[in-house]
């Protein structure tokens, strides 16, 4: 073995041991017997063409200058070869870095602040609402409505809604203005989440909610399950089978939103709210319906027992409390669609 050592410190342990024959893994299994410190642990020596101490200091005094403080090695390593001057490679330069824990993004870039995640609990109607526009297509190359909806994410209720020809923050105001005053909304009550679109983040519509006395809430950049109940309610009305895809005017936007958010408030049975309409629960009817339900399964349940393998059914009660992502977990609302 301490032959094949001598080789290697020429050409490598893997040219020595194919010089004398010898396996790699029983060099090293030999070498790590033999080369150990007082703890037990592999002393590992450098190899004869390894960088020195001082020229090891020299690359880092290098990276850290002025110059090349906010370059990447490689960045560094073409620069300094266009100087006329070779220090190391650039993988060598990365080991350097390592070694001082400086492997990082080097570059000076622009620094995006932290945006917070969005943490809104709702347990009754009328404390959050979730709003936003999505286009609708017309038979005209480029060219859309704009249809404004705010959600009540409790009750899942349409508290309000527009179509327009334009995305603009007075309309949005407007929409915003005379939901609340519909639903008698009073100043600290009600909070309003919406995504970062130019409309929700305007002057306009801020300014009117400190007026109204409205929390505003916004979801993170590029994070579009941070409004996930205004996201599934567009689901909802895109995959309507009365929904036509495109529009021939205005009139016909109009006329099938007005029907469908009269079918969502009133008829809609909704998964996320124990199969009520959102119309029943954000106006307090929904024990009453529960209680309905609970009757007419007791009367099944004593016409035929034997029909219920785990005793009487109950009818789902609503959910006490929704969230826009709960504290601590994972999931974005329990209960979210439509």
């Amino acid at each position: 073995m301490e032959t094949t050592k001598e080789i290697a410190a020429d050409i490598g342990v893997s040219g020595a041991c194919q010089v004398v024959g010898t396996p790699r893994s029983s060099y090293y299994q030999h070498y790590h017997k033999y080369h150990k410190s007082k703890d037990n642990t592999v002393v590992r020596h450098a190899p004869a063409w390894a960088l020195s101490q001082e020229e090891r200091t020299e690359v880092l005094e290098v990276l850290h200058d002025p110059k090349f403080i906010d370059k990447a090695p490689h960045q560094a390593y073409a620069t300094l070869l266009d100087e006329g001057r070779f220090l190391c490679s650039i993988r060598t330069m990365y080991r350097i870095l390592d070694d001082h824990d400086e492997v990082r993004e080097r570059r000076n870039i622009a620094r995006h602040p932290n945006y917070s995640k969005p943490e809104l609990l709702a347990t009754g109607p009328n404390q959050v609402w979730s709003w936003d526009i999505t286009k609708l297509r017309t038979y005209q190359k480029w060219t859309y409505f704009y249809l404004y909806v705010i959600l009540d994410i409790f009750s899942r209720y349409v508290v309000g809604w527009m179509i327009a020809y334009r995305e603009m923050a007075t309309l949005a105001e407007k929409l915003i203005s005379e939901s609340c005053s519909k639903q008698n909304i009073l100043p600290g009550q009600l909070t309003i989440h919406a995504d970062r679109g130019s409309s929700m983040k305007s002057k306009t519509v801020a300014e009117l909610m400190v007026d109204l006395g409205v929390m505003k809430s916004h979801s993170r950049p590029y994070v579009s399950d941070d409004n996930p109940f205004s996201e599934a309610q567009f689901k909802t009305l895109k995959y309507a089978p009365t929904f036509p895809g495109k529009f021939g005017s205005m009139v016909e936007a109009r006329d099938l939103a007005g029907a469908f958010f009269d079918w969502y408030n009133t008829e809609h049975r909704h998964t996320g709210i124990a199969l009520l309409t959102p119309e029943s629960v954000h106006y307090g009817r929904a024990g009453q319906v529960v209680e309905q339900r609970n009757q007419v399964l007791a009367e099944a349940y004593r016409n035929h027992p034997e029909r219920f393998k785990r005793g009487m059914p109950r009818a789902q009660a609503c959910p006490e409390a929704v969230w826009i992502n709960p504290p601590g977990s994972s999931l974005i609302v329990p209960g979210s669609s439509t």
